[in-house]
């Protein structure tokens, strides 16, 4: 099920661009070390097609494409066996945390520039069952400016530091 973006208009999407182009001119953009060569290739293309019209489910069908993702050599998940494959869901989990951290970047730019400085965490995703710590943190405001050098610093990790440390917490931020 896709994240809800309330505030996902023409003008967060040009501050995502203009993340995503900040990310590229210092060579700093994550790729994913399940990407392939030619996923690698493609991943920039892809990232920035969805973030002109499209969502994470764009980015996910474009990384779906036969050869785009595999296994990096010798990988092995965290207390479990040398993994051979990536689950079908890996398309889905890249391209929703990234989509997903170029929205909040974009977001944060867009408050600074209209001298709004916190964001509020809300639930854009309903959690079966619900986490408590994530829970505890809808309707926390949170510094824009902090979670915008929080999100630029960390790349690749989900979620932001800032945010509760749980994967797939469902949790985003939004204007208030």
């Amino acid at each position: 099920m896709a994240l809800e973006f309330p505030d996902l208009d023409d003008r967060t999407r040009q501050f995502m661009l203009e993340e995503l182009d900040r990310d590229i001119a210092e060579q700093s953009l994550y790729l994913s070390p399940h990407l392939t060569g030619p996923g690698r290739t493609e991943y920039e293309r892809a990232l920035r097609a969805a973030i002109l019209d499209g969502g994470e489910e764009t980015l996910a069908d474009a990384l779906r494409a036969p050869g785009h993702m595999e296994m990096a050599a010798g990988w092995k998940p965290k207390g479990g066996p040398l993994a051979n494959g990536l689950p079908s869901t890996a398309p889905d989990t890249l391209a929703e945390a990234e989509f997903h951290r170029f929205y909040a970047r974009g977001l944060c730019r867009r408050a600074i520039a209209d001298g709004v400085y916190t964001l509020v965490i809300y639930r854009a995703r309903p959690a079966a069952p619900a986490r408590t710590n994530a829970e505890a943190m809808v309707g926390v405001r949170i510094d824009a400016r902090s979670l915008l050098d929080d999100l630029r610093s960390a790349p690749g990790q989900t979620p932001p530091r800032m945010l509760p440390a749980s994967p797939n917490s469902g949790l985003s931020v939004r204007l208030s």
